[in-house]
């Protein structure tokens, strides 16, 4: 195939892609190869894949069941989900014979509905990090300016998808790790609810109460079909009949207001969506920032030293070599929490649901920025800086996300616009636990409304 036959597969989206192979226009191996070509001549650019299973793709697309829905679309699978074979390094150079022996149920529903993974992407050190500059990578580049970051942790799945390499790619969020990337990469950003999506990976507190799987996606309808297969419930088109109430909220966890550049587009979000005939009102949710960001300190810091405590357990003091200083930052922080801090932290989790009844009373859906400002520089919040300096960053910049982690509520950060510099900017729409739907069929009012970001020049 020809550098423009890969082009031209590469601006499909998964549905068109596809249905180039059921068609028969190409054969079954063709979206492997054209992926195969995609990453060679840009992933130098970017670096945003970390394995390269060429082999084993071209295998899998050749006996591609044409009766699946995606058969022979490739995909990346994130450095942290196990599939049999792949490595599952989690960004971290202690895991760098790691290799997966497990598939759970997320992996293997995405094999029946005929995706084939060709690699896997980069990630910081065990996505501790809204960032995606890990040491034992490099950095994984903005494909849209590449002097800035791509954010983290589902950075490099974010950057593949948003220059064309694959149409889809597996990202985890665990306090923004799926949204915060979308919004730096121009691309759709989903979580969905807790323990809506089939289980990715092997038990864990933190984990289990936090982190939600998803695949990225240019367009809402493959974004769409995506979580309707990732989940035991088929998709329920909850297009409104009504006008929505949308809660426009503007305060990060923190207490702060965004960039007033990030402000103003979300502003601007809000006034398409009054064009919608929806009912937006500017209004913060009735909740107390300074403890659920505490809480997320905790539980973010408490998943932390739980991983340095497991590779002390298996490397000895060879670890303290091999982890990064932001992880060896974390994990000193938990070393000062006593049992009463984890369960205060809890607690304050388990109360959000209970305070914002009267809210969702009144709101059907909250529209909030991701970040508080567009990608930074690289550099800005490298995993090598000073913790306590690197701390203060990046919380600053990442305060947006945590709450529906914490909460167990479904978010998708849409590609609305370009800052002035020209890196994208996303608009986060959340809503109360469930109504993951709802918001699926909103971002699709919203793409047909509105030009999302378009492919970056590379």
């Amino acid at each position: 195939m020809s550098s423009a036959d890969f082009e031209r597969i590469a601006a499909l989206d998964g549905h068109a892609q596809a249905a180039l192979v059921k068609n028969k226009e190409v054969p079954s191996t063709a979206l492997v190869e054209a992926a195969m070509g995609r990453i060679e001549a840009i992933d130098p650019q970017v670096n945003a894949v970390s394995h390269r299973a060429f082999k084993y793709a071209l295998a899998a697309a050749k006996v591609a069941n044409l009766d699946a829905p995606m058969p022979g679309v490739p995909y990346l699978l994130k450095a942290s989900m196990e599939y049999p074979g792949f490595p599952v390094v989690c960004g971290s150079r202690t895991r760098t014979e790691s290799i997966g022996k497990n598939k759970y149920p997320f992996a293997q529903r995405l094999d029946v509905a005929g995706l084939v993974p060709c690699g896997m992407s980069t990630m910081p050190e065990f996505g501790l990090i809204g960032s995606g500059e890990a040491l034992i990578y490099g950095p994984t580049r903005n494909p849209w300016n590449l002097a800035h970051g791509s954010g983290g942790s589902s950075a490099g799945a974010a950057v593949a998808v948003a220059s064309g390499m694959v149409p889809f790619a597996t990202g985890s969020d665990g306090g923004g790790s799926i949204r915060i990337p979308a919004s730096h990469c121009g691309i759709i950003g989903f979580k969905p609810s807790r323990g809506w999506n089939l289980r990715a990976r092997a038990v864990s507190l933190v984990d289990d109460l936090l982190a939600s799987d998803a695949l990225y996606a240019r367009s809402m309808r493959d974004t769409i079909w995506a979580a309707g297969s990732l989940r035991e419930q088929p998709f329920v088109n909850h297009s409104p009949h009504r006008p929505l109430k949308i809660a426009l909220n503007l305060t990060g966890l923190d207490g702060q207001l965004p960039d007033p550049e990030i402000a103003e587009l979300i502003i601007s979000t809000g006034k398409l969506c009054e064009g919608l005939d929806h009912i937006v009102e500017q209004r913060d949710p009735p909740i107390d920032v300074h403890a659920l960001s505490e809480a997320f300190d905790i539980l973010w810091s408490y998943g932390a030293g739980e991983v340095v405590d497991l590779s002390f357990a298996r490397l000895g003091e060879q670890a303290s070599d091999l982890l990064e200083p932001w992880t060896l930052g974390l994990g000193a922080r938990r070393n000062d929490f006593t049992p009463e801090t984890l369960a205060g932290a809890l607690s304050t989790v388990g109360c959000i649901d209970r305070q914002l009844e009267p809210f969702w009373d009144a709101y059907d859906i909250v529209l909030s920025p991701v970040t508080s400002s567009a990608a930074p520089p690289l550099g800005v919040l490298a995993p090598g800086r000073e913790f306590g300096a690197l701390w203060k960053d990046h919380f600053r910049h990442v305060n947006y996300t945590q709450l529906q982690n914490m909460a167990g509520y479904p978010g998708i950060s849409l590609p609305l616009h370009r800052g002035a510099s020209g890196l994208p900017v996303g608009a986060m729409f959340w809503a109360k636990n469930g109504d993951d739907d709802l918001l699926l069929a909103f971002g699709a009012e919203l793409e047909r409304a509105a030009t999302f970001t378009g492919r970056p020049p590379l």
